[in-house]
């Protein structure tokens, strides 16, 4: 684990890389409930874990590049945390409308629903592929 020193604006960060591997989901929600505690954001960490566990599980699924790791970075902002998991794919992720049928298709609309419209997103990342982030707020 890289922990980053506070940044211009007082963010602490935690960065770290993990094998695009099914295990290490839980092991990285595991992770940033570790650090939600130590920032005293345990009012966040269920819908962080949850959009953590989303995102990863898509760069597992989606970014089948071998030989990549997927790298997850925890920021912590003022008025929560902002999550981010990069990966070596290039396809980007899209907000989809699932059928009843369908097996897959939710995990971005899951993490619209839980952290707002204008909350997530998909930028450019050092490299190859991308980075796909979420902002959880903590609640007021």
């Amino acid at each position: 684990m890289h922990r980053e020193p506070p940044g211009q604006s007082g963010e602490l960060a935690v960065a770290r890389l993990w094998p695009r591997t099914a295990r290490s989901v839980g092991r990285a929600r595991h992770e940033l409930e570790s650090v939600l505690k130590g920032w005293g954001l345990e009012d966040v960490t269920e819908s962080a874990a949850l959009v953590l566990s989303e995102l990863f599980t898509n760069a597992v699924v989606h970014a089948r590049v071998a030989g990549r790791d997927v790298q997850t970075r925890y920021v912590r902002t003022a008025d929560g945390v902002r999550i981010e998991v990069h990966d070596a794919a290039e396809t980007r992720p899209e907000l989809r409308v699932a059928a009843d049928g369908d097996e897959g298709g939710r995990g971005l609309a899951l993490v619209n629903a839980l952290v707002g419209d204008g909350r997530w997103g998909v930028g450019e990342r050092d490299g190859v592929g991308k980075m796909v982030w979420a902002e959880c707020a903590a609640r007021e």
